[in-house]
Parts: C-alpha cells; structure tokens; sequence
C-alpha cells in the first residue's frame, strides 16, 4: 500500500465487507480452476520438423579407400586418432581444453540456458515484500494542522494466468534457442578440431618442402662446384658457371617463404591451444612425417551425415524457435487475465501493529484485453511469421551446404590420392633422369642446360609430391569436418562439461 495511506473508518468497513463475501477458500479455488483453464489453449503453430529429404546415396563415386558403410561413432567422435600422431593429438586436447572461440561458445551456452530460466519464471506468481514507516503534518489552515504517522508491513503477490499459451510458447521458443546453442558449441568444436589438424598437416608439409629444397640446394651446390671445378681446368665455360649459378640462387630464394609459412603455422597453432605465439615452437622443432592416411574411410549415406552435422541441427533448433515466437505474438490478440492480491499490517502506532485489528488483505482479478491498437499486434505477427519463413529457407540453406562440402571432401580426397600417385612416378623418373644427365655431362655427352632443366623438374615434382601428400592428408581432415566428427569428444574431455544432451 502506498506509505502517506491513512485507513479510516470507512476503508476498514469495506474490506469487513469483502471479507465476509469471498472467503480466501474460494479465491484458492477459483485460482485452481484458472490455472486448470490455462493448460487447455496453446495459440500459434505447432511446430513440426521440415520434410526436406537428402539424397540416399552420394553423388561422387567412392573412391581411393572410401566406403559407404556406417561411420563408427567412437572412430568419428576421436577421427585425428587415425592418423596416428601423439602430438597432434596433444594439440587437440589443449584446443578443447583452452581455446577462447570455444570458451565464447560456452558462455552463450550458460546464456542461452539463464534466459530459458527467465522464461521458465513466467509460469509462476510474483511475491514482494515491503514494509514502511511515514510521518506527516496536515496545514493548519485547511486542515486541523496534526501530526499523524504510519507504520506498515505487508506482502503483495500477483499471476498472469496463461490462459492462450503466451507463456507456453515462450518457453517453448527458450528451449529451442537453449538446444541451438549448444548445437552452435558443438559446431565451434568441429570447426576449432578441423582448424588445429589442417595447420598442424600444413606445418609438417611446411617442414617436408624444406628438406626437399634443402636437399635440392645441397645438391645444386655440388653442381655448381663441379662445374667451376671444370670451368678452372678449362674443360667447360664460364656459361655453365653462370647457369649453375642462378640456378642454385633460385632454389634458395625459395626457402624463405617456406620458412615463413612455418613460422606462421606454428604461430596459429599456439594461438588455436589458447597460448601465446611461440608456445608450441618446441614442440615442432624437428622434422617430422607428414601424418598418413588410413587405408579406408567409412564415410555412411547423406542421411547419417545431416543428422550428425552440428550447423544443420542448429538451423533446425532456430526454425522451431522462430515457431514458437508467432505463438508468441499471437497471445497478444486475446484477454490477460491477472491475480493480484496482499497482506498486512498498518497502524498508526507502532505499539499497536501486531495486533490483530492492524491486519489486512486484498485479492481480486484484473482482466485487460487490447481494443485498438492500429493493427500493431497483427504486424508483429506477420514479422514473426516472416522471420519464420527465413529461417525455414535457412535451414533447407544450410542442407544443401552440407551436403556440397561433404560431397567436394569425398571428390578432393579421392582425387588428390590419384594426383600423388602420378607426382611419385614422375618424382622418380626425374630423379633418374638428373642422374643420367650428370653422368653424360661429365663425359662431354650433353649440354649443361640438361642438367640444369633435370635438376629444376626434380626440384618443382618434390616439391609438388610434398605437398600433394599435405594436401592428402588436409582433405581427410575436410571430410572429417564435412561429416560432422569430433563434437561428441566434449564430453570424453578431462575438465570440460558437455552440453545437456550431448
């Protein structure tokens, strides 16, 4: 009650009145039978799945060790295990473990949960608590110019019965956005796993290319002393010297952009494990193999791949979000229908306000319903129903996108394996091909510019092959990540709390 409120004589008969017409059983009662009646109607949609059937095989034949049978869950859930590297598989635990994208996605999680809380409270009655103390003097010159005071304690208590599911529907909207936050989450896993195996794959091409242009220029340097050696005796001209010069100069300009690339890969690499720049340098100092690929990879149909992709689950929790949301702005179009009520104790004196004529209580229902408001509530409808639609065309979106990088990840590891058989078959005949060369040099049998184009041919095909085996490598890691692999290792994680649901 307000705190300058004085009860008189008056105000106190009828609350006497009220009392004796509607005792507070029949208040309970009529509460029970409204919050009955609140369970029966649900206005807006009811939300059901989109029929958006994937395709029951894959378009791009499978080739080069892929199969079509069922993915094994717990192979899926730990896929860079396969590719037998403990260090690679150290970086993974400390990704999951410390990276900032993924502790961002976590706190949206525990958002996302707090705000399915707040809609959660909407299904219950408020309670406050107040309590006050005033004192106050009319004027003397239109009033009898006394003092007079006012103490009270009381409690107020109201609840908007769901009559129409406004409240239903709000929750059910929480829910959905609650699970495609957790699905958002699982997808920044994905994508924080599929990011840490492609820049450690491409650290260790990095390092595989400069051995072969190390090699490559220890070679050429051996060449280009024989041929000043030659040069000095007078058995060859200064245009082999020259030749073999530029040639040996050009392989070294090469090296410091493999060794940047390396730098920057190591760089990230600290950076994706929630460390600063240099932090994982020890750990790559040496050079190590290029990790290899299984012999087969059971890659299952469409069907199993959608549903395991995180984005795709997401898009589909935000369709039934945005379902729920028109129910939402639905209610609006029907009556409210609001229990309020108190009880207390006021008094003039604060010697008398636990007695039991200090008492005092109210309850009653209010009732508001919108007559006009310029077609505003039937606008947001609309733009709810709009948002809807966009995000059903977002969801069919996000379909089609997974199943064209699961399909270009089965093409691009197929076919990369065939590309590195042929760079093997042509690394070796160049490599035959410099020997040959050499040796018909140095008995005057051939030009140097033979040596010089076979030595260059070899060079480029190492490299090529390094590369291409990187590159092998990179696109199963893809196809792992097209396939939806990894986010189930949340939960086999030391330390880390998986999504409910998971």
């Amino acid at each position: 009650m307000p705190a300058t409120w004085i009860p008189d004589t008056a105000t106190a008969a009828r609350r006497t009145t009220r009392a004796t017409r509607c005792g507070p059983s029949r208040l309970l009662a009529a509460a029970a039978a409204l919050w009955l009646l609140g369970g029966c109607v649900t206005v807006g949609p009811d939300y059901a799945p989109p029929d958006f059937p994937p395709p029951a095989t894959w378009n791009t034949g499978l080739e080069g060790g892929l199969r079509s049978a069922a993915a094994d869950p717990q192979a899926l859930a730990r896929w860079w295990e396969t590719l037998d590297d403990p260090l690679l598989s150290r970086l993974m635990e400390r990704s999951i473990a410390a990276n900032q994208d993924l502790d961002q996605a976590r706190a949206r999680v525990r958002e996302a949960r707090a705000r399915r809380g707040l809609a959660w409270s909407g299904y219950f009655p408020f309670v406050d608590a107040s309590g006050g103390y005033s004192k106050s003097r009319s004027s003397a010159d239109v009033g009898s110019g006394r003092e007079s005071e006012l103490y009270d304690v009381g409690i107020d208590a109201g609840w908007e019965v769901d009559i129409f599911g406004g409240v239903r529907r709000g929750v059910e909207a929480a829910d959905a956005d609650l699970a495609a936050s957790e699905e958002d989450l699982r997808d920044v896993l994905v994508s924080l796993l599929a990011e840490v195996a492609l820049n450690y794959v491409e650290a260790r091409t990095f390092q595989a290319r400069l051995a072969v242009a190390e090699a490559n220029i220890a070679a050429q340097e051996e060449t280009y002393q024989l041929t000043r050696s030659r040069f000095e005796a007078g058995l060859s001209d200064e245009l082999a010297v020259q030749q073999a010069l530029y040639n040996l100069e050009s392989s070294r300009a090469a090296l410091p952009g493999l060794r940047a690339g390396l730098e920057g890969d190591k760089n990230r690499l600290a950076v994706l494990t929630g460390a600063a720049p240099g932090a994982v340098h020890p750990e790559l100092e040496g050079h190590r193999p290029i990790p290899v690929t299984p012999p087969s990879v059971a890659v299952g149909v469409p069907a199993e791949t959608l549903r395991r992709r995180p984005d795709v689950r997401r898009s589909e929790r935000l369709l039934a979000a945005a379902s729920a949301r028109i129910g939402v702005a639905t209610a609006d179009l029907y009556p409210r229908l609001q229990l309020s009520g108190g009880i207390g104790l006021e008094s003039l004196s604060g010697s008398d306000l636990f007695l039991s004529s200090s008492r005092f209580w109210q309850i009653g229902p209010r009732v508001t319903w919108n007559i006009f408001d310029a077609g505003a509530i039937r606008r947001n409808i609309e733009i709810q129903s709009a948002l809807q639609e966009q995000t059903l065309y977002q969801y069919e979106a996000s379909v089609l996108l997974a199943l064209e990088e699961a399909e270009n990840a089965l093409t691009a590891f197929a076919e990369e394996q065939v590309r590195r058989e042929s760079l093997i078959a042509a690394t070796i005949a160049a490599q035959r091909a410099v020997d040959l060369s050499q040796d018909q040099y140095k008995v005057g049998l051939v030009d140097f510019s033979n040596v010089l184009d076979a030595q260059r041919a070899l060079l480029v095909l190492q490299d090529q092959l390094a590369e291409s085996t990187g590159t092998v490598t990179a696109n199963l890691v893809r196809l792992y990540k097209a396939l939806g692999g990894g986010w189930t290792s949340l939960a086999e994680s030391p330390g880390v709390e998986a999504p409910p649901g998971s």
